[in-house]
């Protein structure tokens, strides 16, 4: 993929698969479904509960992966890499609301943040500058058998 195209993919709605290694050695990669943020030429941003293993890992190891993927033929993916730039304590309101809202329809969105205030002050904040790219588009190989 350009450029271009790799940026505007990430930036769609998918789910991500974060990737983290435990520095201390000590297990496999931890690879959990998160829901993130991310618009062409900025961070990726990750929220997460400040209690949670994810963040655990991601605070020891300064880095993670996201792995966004397309899951009906033709099959492409993104995947990034790179080190945490910023870690913040709670949320921001209005970018939370819109990562719910990115992933959710308007009526789920607005039950979702009722019910979940408590991670405004609860969770973190993860950017992550991505610093390595790996893709994949398999559109031109899915036309030979069309």
């Amino acid at each position: 993929m350009s450029s271009d195209c790799r940026e505007r993919f990430l930036a769609d709605l998918h789910v991500g698969v974060l990737g983290v290694t435990d520095p201390r050695g000590t297990s496999a990669p931890l690879l959990v479904p998160v829901w993130y943020g991310y618009e062409p030429g900025g961070v990726v941003t990750v929220l997460t509960d400040r209690t949670s293993t994810k963040a655990d890992l991601i605070k020891r190891a300064r880095r993670f992966s996201l792995c966004a993927q397309s899951e009906v033929p033709p099959y492409r993916y993104v995947s990034v890499e790179g080190p945490v730039v910023a870690v913040e304590d709670g949320l921001d309101r209005a970018e939370w609301e819109a990562i719910a809202h990115r992933y959710l329809d308007r009526d789920t969105a607005v039950a979702y943040l009722d019910a979940n205030r408590h991670q405004l002050e609860e969770y973190l904040t993860f950017r992550m500058r991505p610093q390595r790219w790996r893709t994949a588009d398999f559109t031109a190989f899915a036309r030979q058998f069309s």
